[in-house]
């Protein structure tokens, strides 16, 4: 009887502990640009915080609220990279870890993207040393890179412009000879074609619109590799992610190998309350059986690209062509649950 009565207690708590494993969006009140690499069974996390570069790690995407983090850089006071901060990303390469990010001098034409690198095993700990400036030959405005080890080889992503003026800003992939050194020219793979990549009024005197792509991400399944990317202007309501589609065996430089979805993959939902849902990343599941998309949205019409962003995750599926399923934005406050084995 006192079997049967400690077996009942714990199919109890196993169940109420099934069941307790949800969570809701947002994971934190604010945060653009997030993004998180998976190792060792732990979720390291970062996102633009704009005057330093901060790492969250977590066991759980989710449980990113009440992760330890830390400052792991502070820029100088002055210089090219002393101002504005984007997008930071935080990714083990061959052995050690890089973070990759935007900055500039407090002039946002003169952006331009660097490298960090840390040799410990832990990003946490360990020290940050500056590896410098990574760009192309032509040295133009870039933000928002991404790099992947795919086929032996290193590639790197970023939005760009193609020469010294806002106005457009396109895709560029280029081959790295490090992680921290370009190898070649950049070539573009995508421009602001379709009118949903092309909302970009602006009040401001003397530049009138901007057509956008940014925020490209690698995504790998099967046998095709995609890079998911924002379009539109972030400060409208019509931020959206567009998709564009190679071979995974394809010349990954060869423009002519990626083909770009006609529509928007993933775009705002009135109806749920999320607006300008964008700058995505890619995670799997703790026991690596779910794919789950990462991004920042509004819960507002109009609040643009300012503080009102916050980070939100869901999961995804793929349809039987191979290419994914990421659905309609999740309203704020609807219980989710946990990527499995959380």
């Amino acid at each position: 009887m006192k079997y049967r009565f400690l077996l009942i207690i714990i199919l109890c708590a196993l169940t109420y502990g099934a069941s307790s494993q949800t969570f809701t969006n947002p994971l934190l009140p604010s945060g653009a640009d997030p993004y998180s690499f998976y190792k060792d069974g732990y979720y390291y996390y970062t996102h633009t915080i704009g005057r330093n570069l901060v790492l969250y790690k977590s066991k759980t995407i989710p449980g990113i609220k009440d992760a330890v983090r830390k400052v792991i850089w502070t820029p100088p006071k002055t210089g090219p990279y002393s101002k504005e901060l984007w997008a930071p990303e935080v990714m083990f390469l061959r052995g050690k870890w890089y973070a990759y990010f935007a900055a500039d001098n407090g002039n946002n034409n003169n952006h331009r993207m660097y490298v960090l690198e840390n040799e410990s095993a832990d990003p946490m700990e360990g020290e940050w040393v500056f590896k410098g400036q990574i760009t192309d030959p032509t040295n133009k405005w870039a933000i928002d890179g991404d790099v992947i080890d795919h086929n032996g080889k290193l590639y790197m992503i970023w939005s760009g412009w193609e020469g010294d003026a806002n106005g457009r800003q396109e895709i560029y992939i280029a081959k790295l000879k490090n992680p921290w050194t370009v190898d070649g020219e950049r070539i573009r793979i995508s421009s602001p074609k379709f009118e949903w990549e092309k909302f970009g009024d602006l009040n401001e005197p003397n530049l009138k619109h901007v057509d956008v792509n940014e925020g490209p991400q690698f995504l790998v399944h099967k046998n095709k590799i995609f890079i998911v990317y924002s379009a539109s202007g972030c400060w409208t309501d019509f931020y959206a992610l567009g998709m564009l589609t190679a071979s995974a065996n394809s010349d990954l430089l060869n423009p002519s190998s990626w083909k770009k979805s006609e529509q928007p993959v993933f775009k705002k939902s009135a109806e749920n309350g999320v607006y300008a849902p964008g700058h995505n990343s890619f995670f799997k599941s703790p026991d690596g059986k779910e794919d789950w998309i990462l991004y920042h949205a509004n819960d507002k019409p109009g609040q643009g690209c300012g503080g009102f962003r916050s980070p939100r995750a869901q999961k995804f599926t793929w349809n039987a062509d191979g290419t994914p399923i990421f659905g309609i934005p999740v309203k704020k406050g609807i219980e989710l649950s946990a990527p499995s084995g959380s």
